[in-house]
């Protein structure tokens, strides 16, 4: 009841009637996984530099239909984030303005589920553009991938005979068996991502049928 509340008042405030869909029920069962590479740590102050989103169908990794956007900057790139990330000025001067970018972002994923490790800061930075823009954030649901790994293996972690849960990207990959790309490359993080989500829904839906 109070999220039909929330939806309702979402789509009361949406600027733009185009982007009513925002609230429809997805048109199939896909979700979305998708990663930033960013100038910093900071949404109301940083941008968003690349953007990689996925499309995932049950247990299957769309990445034939992905989106790869690169952010023109108007401002130089911090140097600590292009250690990280490895993005200089020069790299994203052909980019999308970032308009334009968040715009084929928003069409990509439609009203599916999105899919991210660290979501919440992901979707800070991307609300932090699509907000003035359409009045609203993203009513999306979101996905924790990193919520799922810990319902999984670690439901009774409280159990002195348990080890301390470990969330961090490179031990859930490690755990789940699943190969590293390297990471702080948005298209890459993205990929991994996904799999760690397929990974999941695969145990558990064995669990479930079991």
């Amino acid at each position: 009841m109070l999220k039909s509340i929330n939806q309702a008042w979402l789509k009361y405030r949406l600027k733009d009637p185009e982007f009513c869909y925002l609230f429809d029920a997805p048109s199939d069962q896909d979700v979305v996984c998708f990663d930033c590479e960013t100038t910093g740590l900071n949404p109301s102050q940083d941008k968003i530099v690349s953007l990689s989103a996925i499309k995932i169908r049950g247990t299957e990794i769309l990445s034939s239909q992905s989106l790869n956007l690169k952010f023109k900057q108007q401002q130089g790139i911090n140097p600590e984030s292009i250690v990280i990330h490895g993005l200089r000025n020069m790299d994203v001067e052909q980019g999308l303005d970032e308009q334009v970018a968040i715009r084929q972002f928003v069409e990509f994923i439609g009203s599916r589920p999105l899919v991210g490790y660290y979501l919440e800061f992901d979707m800070a930075m991307v609300n932090a553009v699509i907000k003035p823009w359409l009045g609203i954030n993203l009513p999306n649901q979101r996905i924790e991938v990193s919520e799922l790994y810990h319902k999984k293996f670690y439901k009774d972690w409280l159990q002195p005979e348990h080890e301390v849960f470990d969330l961090s990207f490179k031990t859930i990959l490690s755990k789940l068996n699943l190969p590293s790309l390297g990471q702080h490359d948005a298209f890459n993080d993205a990929l991994m991502t996904a799999m760690i989500y397929v990974k999941l829904k695969r145990l558990m839906d064995r669990s479930n049928a079991s």
